[in-house]
């Protein structure tokens, strides 16, 4: 059986593009094909133009893609400033050497990425909890967190795997909010999974339907919700 199977989708810039299905249709293998976890057997991903076979996760995270997963992956016995520092790892360029030395250059590029984190920290408005271990945290929180460490690598396509899974009405809300923000205000790309069909409704320009694998439907959310293919396969469930 395979996990996907002849799928092709696009997601322009600038856009909120949703991905839903059934549980097993292939969404977060989708996601995992994109970033690099799994190299597709077959097939291409064109990305900024360039066409590409297959990417190691690190290379994506080098040309602009991040990453959230439908468990939070976070260090729970570090603080919430110090998650989301993890997050600028990647611009950082000075050498070991000046890092363990924490002084000159090195000095100087760790105060930016500070700086850099402290405005993600107020865009979420999470500074009330800038030094709590993350794993004290409520778990709507944790999921912010997350999404601030995300945003500390500036990606230009954002994928989001079940953003709001676990969360009760307030905390979909407030990420609702959030995700609204990343796309508008940051102008970043999102890709998102997402199986509440009132916040895909509400939040997403297009959206693909993938059942099994293969694609059944794709448009904006008002020809989706009317086809009846996805109707059928994944509307008619109870959710």
């Amino acid at each position: 059986m395979k996990a996907i199977n002849q799928i092709s989708f696009d997601v322009l810039k600038g856009e909120i593009r949703a991905i839903i299905g059934p549980n097993g249709a292939g969404k977060t293998s989708m996601l995992n094909v994109i970033n690099g976890f799994y190299t597709p057997q077959q097939g291409t991903i064109i990305f900024r133009g360039k066409e590409r076979k297959s990417m190691k996760p690190h290379q994506a995270v080098g040309q602009g893609i991040a990453r959230t997963f439908q468990n939070v992956a976070l260090f729970k016995g570090m603080s919430t400033l110090d998650n989301i520092m993890t997050g600028r790892s990647t611009r950082m360029k000075r050498s070991l050497f000046w890092q363990a030395l924490w002084h000159g250059p090195a000095l100087e590029e760790e105060i930016a990425h500070r700086e850099a984190v402290e405005e993600i920290i107020d865009f979420l408005e999470i500074a009330h909890i800038r030094h709590t271990p993350v794993g004290k945290l409520p778990y709507g929180l944790q999921k912010r967190v997350e999404l601030g460490r995300a945003l500390a690598m500036q990606p230009s396509l954002l994928l989001l795997d079940e953003p709001m899974a676990g969360m009760n009405l307030e905390e979909k809300e407030d990420m609702s909010r959030f995700i609204l923000d990343v796309n508008q205000q940051l102008g970043t790309t999102i890709a998102l999974i997402e199986h509440d069909m009132g916040v895909v409704m509400d939040l997403s320009d297009r959206v693909v339907v993938l059942d099994y694998g293969r694609k059944i439907g794709d448009g904006t959310p008002d020809a989706v919700r009317n086809n009846q293919d996805v109707i059928d396969a994944y509307l008619g469930i109870a959710h």
